[in-house]
């Protein structure tokens, strides 16, 4: 089937200006942008987009969506394993409910992708994925799977286990060190070894988990909020050589310049929240215009369902009031979570050859009143 939209004004991070044009979309991928495009056949169907704007589908670089079972009790909450503070080997794909009706909200919400995980309990959590929000099955909603290694600095970890094993910061960092210390060990043992299976080490689950991270196949996706915290997860990452992406960053504007020497990606928020604990005291909606100006690579996110996923662009809009461009807070939104999740040669933006990915409005997304007339995941709507 090819989808031929015509008379729409396209926006996408990867202009500055909007251009008026059609889409050709075919199998899913946009396969022409021009004017006055050609399409015919019995395979065809025409949208006449004539008053309406077509954005890129909007990106969630850091949520949970799928994993929280909507904040609906124990019973569907399979975000942290709360009995072991190192838990790598664990996956999102093999807690994420597609059947969860957070998935229908962020569709109407213009949210067509999310990187979802593990939640900030663990000093180690688990793989993070990138899904598409529409499917029945896990398997095919997935777009890259791992994207990063989840790991936890802050609060989150001493509140858990302060009557187990961790009570101060340095005891975090220290865990960490020393899993990914015992996983380089491992990893050399394997590769020494080569096809002698006599000098294989015994088969570790977790070890294992942290290869694609010492490999730098994936980064660390570092929870951390305060700027000690930040400077902490930067400090080992650059001890074991490991990419690395900086998530929620509450206080990335006190240290801004200090982010923008380090050249990794911020993922901020949630702020559309209150303080709820001693590290988010610095909260502030111009922490994105601050980072942008500074020249970091910023993307705006939920951390569904502490906001919920649909009010992904709200949380843009609020950027925006505190000073972010309009423009800016498209690409934190779309192209920038993209390039966050190692993505961005499918999704992100209006582009031939990308994933038939759109949002249809009347207006901006960035205002209240408009009204989202239409959603295409892989050229369908839904």
């Amino acid at each position: 089937m090819t989808l031929y939209i015509q008379n729409g004004t396209i926006y996408t991070p990867n202009l500055p200006e909007p251009v008026s044009a059609d889409l050709v979309i075919e199998n899913g991928k946009i396969i022409e942008i021009g004017q006055k495009l050609s399409v015919s056949g019995k395979h065809s169907e025409t949208l006449n987009a004539e008053g309406m704007r077509i954005y890129p589908g909007f990106i969630d670089a850091h949520s949970h969506l799928g994993v929280f079972g909507h904040g609906i009790g124990f019973e569907g909450d399979d975000s942290n394993e709360l009995n072991d503070i190192l838990t790598p080997h664990l996956r999102a794909i093999d807690s994420i409910n597609p059947m969860d009706e957070s998935f229908l909200a962020a569709r109407r919400g213009g949210v067509t992708l999310v990187g979802t995980g593990p939640g900030s309990a663990n000093a180690l959590g688990g793989t993070f994925t990138a899904i598409k929000t529409i499917g029945k099955r896990v398997d095919e909603m997935i777009v890259r799977d791992p994207v990063a290694m989840k790991c936890a600095f802050g609060e989150n970890p001493k509140r858990v286990y302060k009557d187990k094993s961790v009570r101060a910061r340095m005891t975090t960092a220290a865990r960490i060190r020393e899993a990914l210390f015992k996983a380089k060990e491992y990893l050399a043992r394997k590769e020494s070894a080569a096809e002698d299976m006599s000098k294989l080490p015994p088969y570790d689950i977790k070890h294992e988990a942290l290869i694609p991270v010492l490999k730098r196949q994936i980064p660390l996706k570092a929870h951390a909020h305060q700027a000690n915290d930040l400077f902490t997860a930067l400090r080992i990452a650059r001890e074991f050589d490991l990419d690395i992406t900086l998530e929620h960053v509450t206080e990335g504007h006190l240290i801004a310049q200090e982010l923008a020497r380090e050249n990794v990606m911020l993922a901020v928020g949630p702020t559309l929240t209150w303080a709820s604990k001693f590290e988010l005291r610095n909260k502030s909606w111009e922490t994105p215009a601050v980072l942008v100006a500074a020249g970091c690579h910023v993307s705006i996110i939920t951390d569904c369902p502490v906001i919920q996923q649909e009010y992904l662009p709200l949380c843009a809009a609020l950027a925006i009031k505190a000073g972010l461009s309009e423009w800016e807070a498209l690409k934190a939104i779309t192209l920038h979570p993209a390039e966050h999740l190692g993505i961005a040669q499918r999704v992100g933006s209006i582009e031939i050859g990308k994933d038939a990915d759109l949002v249809l409005t009347d207006d901006s997304p960035f205002e209240l009143a408009t009204k989202i007339h239409a959603v295409f995941i892989d050229g369908k709507s839904v």
